[in-house]
């Protein structure tokens, strides 16, 4: 059963088998097979002992002396008075092979059948993909790395089996964590091996006294984020030393895999029963300082931090992102908006193994930056530069939306170009939302914000009674809740721009494609050929109008 699921005990246990028929035929001794095969009910509960129950009715059975290196098997048979020779298993302690292809520069080693091996080198910030070896490595030299890998996840106290899937193992050994791929997951066998390079202190981030004094003393809610191998990893040991050992603080952390480098002080938590919710149960009884969660993905995530940090426990997160605003905006989707500011107070970007970006975030009831009317206030969460206190962006609600408005934005105004705002958009959507709930749904209408105080709704001749309602009370009601006036144009009347410009015609096997940019998506154009007419098209979201070859 276990080699037909492609699992390394059940090939190794074949095998011996066989070792054993050579040595039979060798005359060294004499096998014979016993007992009843194990039916899907005993390999299902083989964990609970049903395969063990079998192995030991035989051995009675058979009046003979059980062989064993399951200690707890031994003594159970001691128990029902099955003569026992217990073997105590050794294992010496010894290098992977795969380690060998790791330097002191090396971050990660990249082994697939067919393929000659890669490696990472360098720091964050500088990193090379270099060729290790000029020839590829098989399947039978990538299958005895593998069997070597689980073998010492079997064994060796340091190293455990993070991940078991159909396809996929992950191991952390010691510094090394291992994702092991192999079909059906992948469509080949591949072996990846990740190592820090770094093991750096917190003085060696040339963090700013302000900075260091939050960290000491008043951020309870940290948010570390950056890109893949940007340097989080390494900032979040650091860190998690520096109030383990400097401060006195008791420090734990949540990881699937396990594979921070850290302290013998600092204790590293698994997922309890395959459930982070049950690892952050233990955790709030056992009280700790602070809690580094790495890393959060998933909404479970999310939601496991928020709960942790709002009973008390000084949270650490790690999030993946490429702005530094991101990691907020990820928390922001998934909370409600009034508590943020009580689950991060801190939020550090890292690039390149350095510290380039810390916001911190604050509530405050005012007017969101770019509207007019006062009776707009509501909570809005702003999200400013922690060192200079400029206002970064602002977090808030927005009819039935949240809002993370960028204030680099709100002027609308780039490269000496005028474009829409962030505010005009979301003015835009929000009023085309509610005057198409008044319509039937294929009514075309179009809204467009001409000032920071006022709209015109461009909508059919024959739905504009509707829209203005009795006396003008519809119009009016729209008006405050929105927040600016509202003009109510005829759409034939819209200004059209007729000024002529050349498109890009891109030419594929079955049709002809007009690229006219994103920007002109969802409009009607007029194609014309040497100055004469040929049709009226509408162009795609994208912007395109594609035509069949053979259609014109």
């Amino acid at each position: 059963h276990q080699a037909n699921a492609n699992r390394a005990e059940g090939r190794k246990g074949l095998e011996e088998l066989k070792k054993l028929q050579e040595m039979q035929d060798d005359g060294e001794l004499a096998i014979s097979f016993k007992g009843k095969r194990p039916t899907n009910y005993d390999i299902r509960y083989a964990k609970s002992g049903e395969i063990d129950s079998i192995i030991r009715d035989l051995a009675k059975s058979e009046f003979a002396t059980l062989i064993t290196n399951d200690k707890v098997q031994a003594e159970v048979a001691k128990a029902q008075g099955i003569p026992v020779h217990y073997v105590k298993q050794a294992y010496k302690e010894k290098s992977l092979s795969i380690e060998r292809l790791f330097d002191d520069e090396t971050m990660s080693v990249h082994l697939k059948e067919n393929v000659a091996p890669m490696a990472k080198k360098g720091i964050p910030g500088h990193i090379k993909f270099v060729k290790l070896e000029n020839k590829p490595y098989s399947y039978s030299q990538l299958s005895y790395i593998v069997e070597e890998i689980l073998e010492k996840a079997k064994n060796d106290p340091k190293t455990y089996l993070e991940s078991d899937m159909e396809g996929s193992f992950v191991v952390q050994s010691r510094e090394y964590r291992i994702s092991i791929a192999y079909p059906p997951f992948a469509e080949a066998l591949e072996i990846t091996a990740v190592r820090p390079v770094a093991n750096i202190s917190l003085d060696e981030y040339n963090l700013s006294d302000k900075l260091l004094e939050r960290i000491r003393t008043s951020a309870e809610g940290i948010l570390i984020s950056g890109s893949p191998g940007a340097g989080k990893s390494t900032f979040v040991q650091a860190i998690a030393k520096y109030y383990s050992n400097k401060l006195n603080k008791i420090v734990k952390t949540m990881e699937s895999p396990r594979d921070l480098q850290l302290p013998d002080e600092i204790t590293q938590y698994a997922p309890l029963e395959g459930s982070m919710e049950n690892t952050a149960d233990v955790l709030l009884l056992v009280r700790p300082d602070y809690t580094i969660y790495d890393e959060l993905r998933k909404n479970t995530d999310f939601n496991i931090f928020a709960d942790m940090r709002l009973a008390g426990v000084g949270m650490i997160g790690v999030v993946h992102a490429t702005r530094p605003i991101d990691a907020i905006q990820r928390i922001a989707s998934r909370v409600e908006l009034g508590v943020i500011p009580s689950i991060v107070d801190t939020s550090i970007y890292i690039e390149n193994g350095k510290v380039t970006s810390v916001y911190e975030t604050k509530m405050t009831v005012k007017v969101p930056t770019g509207m007019k009317e006062a009776d707009l206030a509501r909570p809005v969460i702003e999200v400013r530069d922690f060192e200079t206190g400029e206002l970064k962006n602002e977090i808030y609600t927005y009819g039935e939306q949240t809002i993370v408005m960028d204030m680099n934005l709100v002027n609308g105004t780039s490269d000496g170009e005028k474009h829409k705002s962030s505010v005009d958009i979301i003015a835009e959507a929000e009023i085309l939302r509610k005057i198409k709930r008044m319509l039937p749904k294929k009514a075309k209408v179009e809204v467009e914000v001409i000032s920071p105080d006022r709209a015109n709704i461009y909508i059919p001749d024959k739905y504009v009674p509707k829209i203005i309602g009795k006396n003008g009370k519809r119009i009016a009601e729209i008006e405050r809740d929105i927040g600016i006036s509202l003009g109510v144009e005829i759409i034939e009347e819209k200004p059209v721009d007729k000024t002529p410009f050349e498109v890009d015609i891109i030419h594929t096997r079955k049709q002809m494609i007009l690229d006219l940019g994103r920007e002109n998506g969802r409009q009607n154009f007029d194609i014309l050929i040497d100055g004469e007419y040929l049709l009226t098209a509408t162009t795609s979201k994208k912007g395109e109008i594609k035509i069949k070859n053979g259609k014109l």
